[in-house]
């Protein structure tokens, strides 16, 4: 093989070799900062991960806010309609939120059942829902009475 084509060659192979590396561990990088989307009924079927952060989403249920007297802390309950999950938040919860209103809560699914949430978004207008929640809401309607939320259950 003639010098040239042969210097042309490693250079060739060290650029697809760099690049798929580089490429590796961005997908790598990336991996760990990905929350998917889990409806109630699906967190509460155990489809949901408890070792990663993940993402609820769903209306509260009317009747189920409960706060702290001693701190932020705020239980409440979000459901889809099929599925109640209890979400526990510390901190200040956004203007908006309020019983029977659309919210998606980010954080991670506790042992125990409970969604620890390290942040709740609310929707900002009355014609607005997010996505993920519309999309697990779709074509369901609530059911008078069906969810009597109690503490601890």
């Amino acid at each position: 093989m003639h010098p040239k084509r042969k210097q042309r060659l490693i250079i060739v192979i060290c650029i697809v070799v760099f690049s798929s590396t580089a490429v590796g561990l961005i997908s790598y990088a990336l991996r760990g900062n990905i929350n998917l989307f889990y409806p109630p009924a699906d967190v509460i079927a155990g489809k949901a991960p408890t070792d990663r952060a993940i993402r609820v989403g769903g209306m509260v249920v009317e009747g189920s806010i409960k706060r702290s007297e001693t701190d932020l802390t705020t239980v409440f309950a979000v459901t889809d309609y099929e599925g109640v999950v209890e979400v526990s938040y510390t901190g200040i919860l956004p203007d908006l939120f309020a019983e029977g209103e659309g919210v998606v809560a980010s954080g991670m699914l506790a042992v125990d059942g409970r969604f620890m949430a390290t942040e709740v978004l609310a929707k900002h207008d009355e014609n607005y829902m997010p996505p993920e929640v519309a999309a697990a809401l779709a074509g369901k309607k609530p059911k008078t009475g069906a969810y009597n939320y109690q503490e601890g259950g």
